[in-house]
């Protein structure tokens, strides 16, 4: 997965966007849903590496599974693993976990914000 992959991913989810909230590290981006953090990354960086928030029971199986993954860096590592993308990765993995991070954090976003969305999770079923 290229750079320019990456950030379409994460931007063609519903009510995301980039922004760059750490001034002494201007070259994160971040992507947020509803004013929250689903996925960071230095997209000039080599390698290319994103984290992104993971149910924990699945975080340590993937990081079990697949060298490319390991815990948060400098993030709590129960919720949040960091993504090489060297290629070792199958692409549909890594849109998979993009998806996943996304649907945790709308997950725990207030009611009103979810019916925003139109997220599945947002209506009385």
């Amino acid at each position: 997965m290229t750079p320019d992959e990456l950030k379409a991913a994460c931007l063609a989810l519903n009510g995301s966007e980039e922004q760059f909230p750490f001034g002494r590290a201007p070259e994160v981006s971040t992507f947020k849903v509803g004013g929250k953090i689903f996925a960071l990354t230095v997209l000039t960086a080599q390698p290319l590496t994103v984290s992104l928030k993971c149910d924990p029971d699945l975080a340590v199986r993937l990081r079990a599974q697949h060298p490319a993954i390991v815990g948060g860096y400098h993030l709590n590592k129960r919720h949040w693993n960091t993504v090489t993308l060297d290629g070792s990765l199958p692409d549909r993995l890594v849109l998979d976990m993009i998806e996943d991070s996304y649907d945790l954090i709308v997950a725990a976003l207030p009611r009103s914000q979810r019916l925003v969305l139109d997220w599945p999770g947002s209506r009385a079923e």
